[in-house]
């Protein structure tokens, strides 16, 4: 009687649980419209290798702060558009499109709009959120955005000549904003957008005259970027404004070293800080290279380029990192390079050596603030360093550090005759020593003699 009791009240338990899931049928709809709606934030088109346009990760922007990857007076693309504080470039954009209407007579709205509606679905893929703007308005954005990047690079380059007062060449702070604006990550429009505004608009004697995407896109750059010479990179590619100037730093040689360390894999560890490398008798020692990536080790002396690190050298390094880190093909030499940095540099001491050193050729702000920079900018930072492209050069520079002969030597050199004052005082030092030996030794002679 009991048991059947018990029973019974389990099963009516049981129903009145069954009910209550049914009676809410709310939260059960909700719950399967989230799972067939597909994600927004970071849309299925981030993991593909087409997708190339990231939002920087929230993490990075709390350590290293907006104004390295947020623009500051031009929205180029979709995830900024319409901000409040971009509005005043925005009209700009719209001036420099009827300037260049006007300039060719037999190109229309229609065409441009025309030749690229096709690329529309394309340049959706290109950016890793779902882009809430239909055909029209996405087609509209890269038109008034892409003409305002191209005719900007050509009234640079002198094709075609500023307006009279234009207040974008006439006020300096404007085009330094420009500058920086244009290489941030989630600043962009697709590479093959701009490619196809600039066969569109152009003429027959900007062709003749050799000018490229490319060439247009780092001569404009160049005004801020010390020996970047445009003119040896005219069939360089890029997947947008920022991957093309990174491309641009990227010797032949150092993809020749990367594929050929694909077929190793040589344990290696980052390397200590200036200051240590030092009390172990490693040097660093400035070259001459085309690109701050060209580094080598060896006789105990690491070979560095010199690096000007300013406004636009960091924003360049810090969304660089965040493309680097963010895509699927990309390679990761601006991160290595940076991590390297983050490595050697713990104090604005480091930072001091350095700059004596013509390594570092700092504009940026004072030594402390620098080192404080390429620290914050290795923080979150995950790459197989044993796959990077200065693996071997990690390796080298550790073992030739833990090798006990260089670390006392150096060390000895280092604590004793690093300065004239310690040097003076190792002598002083040692003549004590030796007197207090002669004096010894004078004083047993009589003794063994007796």
């Amino acid at each position: 009687m009991f048991t059947n009791s018990a029973e019974q009240n389990h099963h009516n338990d049981h129903h009145q649980v069954i009910e209550l899931f049914q009676l809410d049928r709310t939260r059960l709809d909700s719950l399967q419209q989230k799972l067939n709606t597909p994600p927004r934030l970071l849309s299925k088109s981030a993991g593909r290798p087409t997708c190339s346009i990231f939002k920087i990760p929230q993490s990075f922007v709390a350590v290293n702060g907006k104004h390295l990857y947020y623009p500051h007076i031009v929205s180029i693309g979709p995830f900024h558009r319409n901000e409040p504080h971009l509005q005043m470039i925005e009209e700009h954009k719209y001036q420099y499109l009827s300037q260049l209407l006007s300039r060719r007579s037999d190109l229309t709205l229609e065409t441009l709009f025309k030749s690229l509606q096709p690329l529309e679905k394309w340049a959706r893929e290109s950016y890793s959120e779902i882009i809430h703007l239909d055909e029209h308005e996405f087609v509209e954005m890269m038109v008034v955005d892409g003409c305002f990047v191209v005719e900007l690079f050509r009234k640079v380059s002198r094709l075609v000549r500023f307006e009279a007062d234009d207040p974008i060449s006439s006020m300096s702070w404007i085009f330094s904003f420009l500058l920086r604006d244009l290489l941030r990550l989630e600043n962009q429009l697709p590479w093959f957008v701009l490619e196809r505004l600039l066969e569109v608009t152009g003429t027959e004697n900007e062709r003749s005259l050799g000018w490229s995407l490319a060439t247009l896109s780092l001569n404009f750059f160049s005004y801020t970027v010390e020996n970047l010479d445009a003119g040896k990179f005219h069939h360089l590619q890029g997947k947008h404004l920022l991957d093309l100037l990174r491309n641009a730093f990227i010797p032949q040689e150092l993809e020749t070293r990367q594929r050929d360390l694909n077929h190793t894999n040589t344990p290696s560890h980052v390397i200590h800080c200036v200051s240590k490398l030092r009390r172990s008798g490693i040097r660093i020692r400035p070259k001459t290279a085309d690109s701050f990536l060209s580094l080598n080790f060896r006789h105990g002396v690491i070979e560095m380029p010199m690096l000007t690190i300013d406004d636009f050298m960091s924003a360049f390094f810090a969304n660089c990192v965040a493309y680097e880190l963010s895509h699927k093909n990309c390679s990761t030499y601006i991160t290595t390079y940076a991590t390297l940095l983050d490595c050697l540099v713990n104090s604005a001491k480091d930072v001091e050596y350095l700059s004596d050193h013509n390594i570092i050729e700092n504009y940026l702000g004072t030594d402390a603030e620098v080192a404080n920079f390429f620290n914050n900018l290795g923080k979150d930072v995950t790459f197989d360093v044993n796959r990077c492209y200065l693996a071997k050069m990690f390796n080298d520079v550790n073992h030739y550090y833990e090798n006990s002969w260089h670390v006392h030597l150096a060390s000895f050199r280092y604590t004793y005759f690093r300065t004239p004052w310690s040097f003076v005082s190792a002598v002083a030092a040692l003549v004590l020593l030796i007197l207090a030996v002669l004096q010894t030794v004078y004083t047993m002679i009589p003794y063994y003699k007796n």
